[in-house]
């Protein structure tokens, strides 16, 4: 007996289905399950996964982490790691960029800009490490260093007002072109009352101590490498904290430094899990 042209074709449709659900629903992910368990393969499929010497999980060597202590202070016999904006730090859950551009330079209630964390941060680092922690466009005391500047005339005309808008307390510079700074008060919006904002560069450095990636969060903010720059500026603590020389900290460093992604990507970064794992395998507290 001959099907209807219509239920032949339903037919049809419903044995393509099941053939390409077996094939690629079930068949295939197995087979794939299968080719990542081969040797050489099964590391980087379960994960990365890397062990202390106690043969005990410590981390991925995919994905970064934090060495704070219960308080959130950088412990100091180890590499620190740089920002993270992924949920409350390296979260692989909630991978994330801030989403903070250039633009984002004067503090709400809610938060501060990214001007100000970026000037926060390279403050803290450089008290750490002993450096000069200084930005331009940053404060003394870590904000950002932007004015919201009133004219008689709108945008243009005499200045007749000046306010540094990070700033609640004493502001950073006492006046700007011949009129007083005020501090800012809470809840106000300058910009909104006719403020042009105005960053004052200061006398940083053109180059600071502190390297970018040490104070900016990576796209993914789970990123498992810092810079060669930021791993030599740490050198010295680590190596006075673990008792040993430079030179042996350089060494360290140097093996734990992986090149340019295929050869011509992106920078050499150093991996700070695995660094910090040789540290206690060679250097143990």
């Amino acid at each position: 007996m001959r099907l209807p042209t219509w239920l032949a074709q339903h037919v049809a449709a419903l044995r393509a289905l099941l053939v390409f659900t077996v094939l690629l629903g079930l068949a295939y992910p197995l087979l794939m399950v299968a080719v990542a368990q081969l040797p050489g393969l099964r590391d980087r499929a379960n994960g990365s996964l890397v062990e202390n010497t106690a043969g005990k999980t410590v981390g991925s060597r995919l994905i970064g982490q934090a060495y704070t202590d219960a308080d959130g202070n950088p412990i100091p016999t180890y590499f620190q790691s740089r920002p993270s904006a992924a949920g409350d730090g390296y979260d692989p859950t909630a991978t994330a960029a801030s989403n903070l551009g250039p633009e984002d330079v004067v503090d709400t209630a809610d938060r501060a800009s990214l001007l100000t964390q970026v000037c926060e941060r390279s403050r803290a680092i450089g008290e750490l490490e002993g450096v000069d922690g200084s930005r331009p466009y940053c404060t003394s005391d870590g904000v950002g260093a932007i004015l919201a500047v009133f004219h008689r005339d709108g945008f243009t005309g005499p200045v007749t007002r000046v306010v540094s808008v990070n700033q609640t307390g004493t502001p950073f510079i006492p006046s700007y072109q011949g009129v007083p700074v005020d501090s800012a008060k809470a809840g106000e919006d300058y910009v909104a009352d006719g403020g042009v904002l105005v960053a004052i560069r200061g006398d940083a450095p053109d180059k600071p101590a502190v390297p970018s990636d040490a104070v900016t969060a990576s796209g993914s903010g789970l990123d498992p490498h810092i810079s060669i720059e930021y791993a030599e500026l740490q050198a010295p603590r680590i190596a006075r904290e673990r008792g040993t020389d430079n030179a042996t900290i350089q060494r360290l460093i140097d093996e734990h430094t992986d090149g340019r992604a295929l050869g011509f990507m992106g920078e050499p970064g150093v991996n700070v899990l695995e660094l910090n794992l040789a540290l206690d395998r060679e250097l143990p507290r």
